[in-house]
């Protein structure tokens, strides 16, 4: 302990480079347990609140009436709720905006409160024709309590503006406000029509809490054949803590990339400091210190600075985890109280110390089999054993540490061993690439080059040299955070919504056939171009193969039951048409746009929602479209672009099946500019109040806010591992500088002028720094491209330009770091250095 203590003192500033390359990836990690405690511990403590209920039931379609009466006799207390998208007009401010419109009864919420400006208007919206409507709306239209608005031919009295809903978050809201209005006047606002999606919620108290899951056993065979789905506070509870562990493994995930870095921080520093006390080693062997001794006095040191550093980093983690909240506001459901986790804290502490003592062992171990000689012959060393056990021992178990961690972030052992496989062999590449590098510069460098140029090229093959070292940090390093940033890139992609080849961008839906005429009138009136008139029908599964959902349901294969619940729960919006409109491409099968010479009805699917469902071509399905069943063949798949601002469906039917069902209409047309978007709006609203119109303009600003808030949450997580890296490559590279210091000062000493040295210096730097990271680059494209294609399921396509900054800046950072690591050399006088050095 006195000789680590001593040893100390003269090195505690290479020391601290070290413990600063895991400061980040421990203060990282303990900020993430930490919130995650503190969200898990709220989620238990405010399950009911986020519910606001015992029990929900959810019905997308009208019951019967005996299923009606059934609901009523469950619970204590009982509320319901019907709720749709509809559009609603500020009668003062002449503005218009899609809502959610939410007509409610009852007490609801049982637990919480719905809280609103003022406070007694939450309670006073339910006496009369009054609405709350969402905070922010209010903001935008200028609206405030006592004004009126209209919500199809009914208007209604603002009563106060809506703060917040129990289990709601602020990004649904800024998407899709909300505005309350009592449900005993919904029926007048003459909005309940043929083809509005109105769902229905029936919300449940009981005295008794076990008698929740009582009924649900008894009554789930009923619920399940009346396609109602259900949440209690337990199914919420997991629901929530299922969204956020995916949040958490993000976090966490981004944390362990700085941790990574920090790793090789760890290795690379000690593995220079190491090599720097060789002699001092010797030394003490020749004085009687036996190797044990020699081993223990490094890994105290080690050990200490680890903790140290890991002390640091969970502070600073622990405070940070006061900013998370505020990162995430948004997203949460809930209010989040944050206090210290001391597990967190133990967790962070224990993980600085076991990768400060794992990554520093290879380096540790060699200190065993240095020998006395090495005091009188430096280069005994090379002598040494070739191959040390033990140290195979340490790879294999740095190898098992990075598979468990990532395995307790992912939970998923072929991904965690996937990505293990990928750093090795990003670790054996850059090796690889290394020796390459001074094989070739070894053999290459003409003789005729100026001598600054091979001198600098040659360092990096020379003895001691550095370059398989800086080369692995380097390139780990750029492997890291460029591939975080690219991968940022594809969950990041803006979505692009994009019309047709007339570029439409407003839709008006839950058009009755009755009003297509004057509809089309009222447009053309405006000198607007009718771009679509699209026909939407609404049925559900009622058969796949002959088979229906209970047959399904009855077998013990578990990908049947999957079948029946994806194929035959919810309602199907499906339309027809003779040809393939210009979003989708024919991926299997044949589209023939009409009914088949012997009656059949071959319809289209959608590719992936074929996949869903297992369903294959040549597949019988029967369709209940109003009551009416529809037998039909899978006779194509569909490959369909989405980010359209027109509609698309999974479901194509050909011509002459459907025209005389019950359906409503979808119209499309461009407007220019907000002013004629405004007038559309309002004029439509007048005269058809149950029809909706989306403006592109107002989808790609809901959008951009909310990437904008996710781009921030992931930008905020990343700096972490791109600060740690500039961190390791700071220390990798300002460790390696006493191996050239001795050199530049015998250069000095033999006449050497500054500017030579700087550009031998910077040489070596600058071209040991591009070649790393362009091969740090090309292994993180290629790592994102995998990610992206299997992963995320996403389209790839990385830019050049980011790429080339990195490509740029990092060999620069590389050698303005190496140039400052000598400017000891500069700027004293060479005796001055060597008697300080030694």
């Amino acid at each position: 302990m006195k000789m680590a203590w001593r040893d100390s003192r003269k090195n505690r500033s290479r020391l601290l480079l070290f413990m600063s390359s895991i400061i980040l990836g421990i203060a990282a990690l303990v900020a993430v347990y930490s919130f995650k405690a503190n969200l898990q511990r709220d989620i238990d403590e405010q399950a009911k609140t986020l519910t606001g209920a015992d029990l929900i039931i959810q019905s997308r379609r009208p019951l019967s009436p005996a299923i009606t009466k059934f609901l009523d006799t469950l619970g204590e207390t009982r509320s319901m709720e019907k709720n749709f998208v509809s559009m609603v007009y500020f009668i003062k401010g002449e503005g218009s905006r899609l809502v959610e419109i939410k007509a409610l009864t009852g007490a609801y919420p049982f637990y919480g409160t719905i809280e609103s400006q003022p406070v007694a208007a939450a309670q006073r919206f339910r006496t009369g024709r009054k609405a709350l409507v969402d905070r922010t709306l209010m903001m935008q239209y200028q609206a405030k309590p006592g004004d009126s608005i209209k919500i199809g031919n009914l208007s209604f009295v603002i009563e106060g503006s809506l703060e917040s809903v129990p289990g709601q978050t602020s990004i649904v809201s800024t998407v899709t406000p909300v505005v309350y209005i009592p449900l005993k006047y919904l029926e007048q606002t003459g909005l309940t029509q043929l083809g509005s999606r109105i769902q229905t919620r029936y919300f449940y108290q009981y005295k008794d809490v076990k008698a929740v899951n009582s009924d649900l056993k008894r009554y789930e065979p009923l619920l399940e054949k009346e396609q109602l789905s259900y949440e209690t506070v337990a199914t919420k509870k997991e629901r929530v803590g299922r969204a956020f562990e995916n949040l958490s493994k993000f976090l966490a995930l981004s944390g362990f990339i700085a941790l990574l870095l920090g790793c090789i921080g760890v290795g690379t520093s000690i593995q220079v400091y190491i090599k720097e006390k060789l002699a001092a080693i010797a030394t003490l062997r020749c004085l009687g210190l036996n190797a044990k001794e020699a081993f223990l006095i490094y890994l105290i040191q080690v050990a200490v600075i680890g903790f140290l550093g890991a002390i640091v980093g969970a502070i600073l983690g622990t405070a940070m985890q006061f900013l998370l909240p505020l990162v995430l506001k948004d997203f949460l459901p809930l209010e989040l109280s944050m206090g210290i986790s001391w597990a967190a804290i133990g967790q962070g502490l224990a993980t600085g110390l076991v990768i400060s003592i794992l990554f520093a062992l290879p380096s540790l171990i060699s200190v065993r089999s240095i020998s006395p000689l090495n005091a009188i012959r430096a280069s005994f060393e090379e002598k040494g054993p070739k191959r040390d056990l033990l140290k195979w021992v340490v790879y294999l178990l740095i190898i098992g540490f990075i598979y468990g961690f990532t395995y307790l972030q992912m939970k998923d052992g072929l991904q965690a061993f996937a990505f293990v496989i990928a750093i090795l062999i990003a670790f054996l590449l850059l090796v690889g690439q290394s020796k390459l590098l001074m094989l070739m510069l070894r053999k290459m460098i003409p003789e005729r080059m100026a001598y600054v140029w091979r001198q600098g090229f040659a360092n990096l093959y020379r003895p001691n040299n550095q370059t398989m070292l800086l080369s692995v940090a380097i390139g780990l390093s750029t492997l890291f955070i460029v591939t975080l940033y690219l991968v940022q890139g594809v969950l990041l992609n803006k979505i692009e919504v994009s019309g047709d080849g007339a570029k439409s961008n407003t839709v008006l839906f839950d058009v009755q056939p009755a009003q297509n005429q004057p509809l089309e009138k009222l447009l053309k009136a405006k000198q607007l171009p009718v771009l679509g008139q699209v026909p939407i029908i609404t049925m559900r599964i009622i058969e796949i193969n002959g088979k229906t959902a209970a047959q399904h349901g009855d077998k013990t294969d578990k990908e049947s039951k999957n079948q029946a619940s994806r194929a035959f729960k919810g309602e199907i919006r499906a339309t027809y048409q003779t040809n393939l409109r210009a979003t989708e491409r024919l991926t299997g099968g044949k589209w023939t746009g009409a009914i088949a010479k012997d009656g059949t009805v071959f319809i289209s699917l959608e590719k992936d929602y074929a996949d869903r469902i297992k369903v294959g071509l040549g597949d019988s399905i029967t369709f209940d479209v109003q009551g009416m069943p529809v037998k039909t063949k899978v006779g194509s798949f569909r490959a369909v672009d989405w980010n359209t601002v027109q509609p698309n469906f999974r479901v194509v039917f050909p011509s002459g099946v459907l025209e005389d069902a019950p359906k409503f209409y979808v119209f499309m047309t461009h407007v220019t500019g907000a002013q004629q978007a405004a007038a559309l709006q309002a004029k439509v609203l007048k005269q058809f109040p149950n029809v909706s119109i989306v403006n592109l303009d107002m989808i790609v600003k809901a959008i951009d806010s909310l990437l904008d808030k996710i781009n921030f949450v992931i930008r905020f997580m990343a700096g972490f591992s791109m600060a740690t890296g500039w961190i390791v490559l700071l220390s990798s590279v300002m460790s390696s500088k006493v191996q050239r210091l001795k050199e530049s000062v015998l250069l000095r000493t033999m006449g050497a002028s500054r500017k030579q040295i700087l550009t031998i210096t910077g040489l070596e730097y600058l071209f040991l720094g591009f070649i790393a990271t362009a091969a740090g680059i090309i292994l993180a494209i290629l790592a994102s491209w995998a990610l992206a294609v299997f992963a995320l399921n996403s389209n790839y396509a990385p830019e050049v330009l980011p790429l080339v900054v990195f490509l740029l800046a990092i060999p620069l950072l590389v050698m303005l770091t190496g140039l400052y690591s000598s400017r000891s050399v500069l700027n004293h006088p060479p005796l001055e250095i060597l008697r300080k050095e030694s």
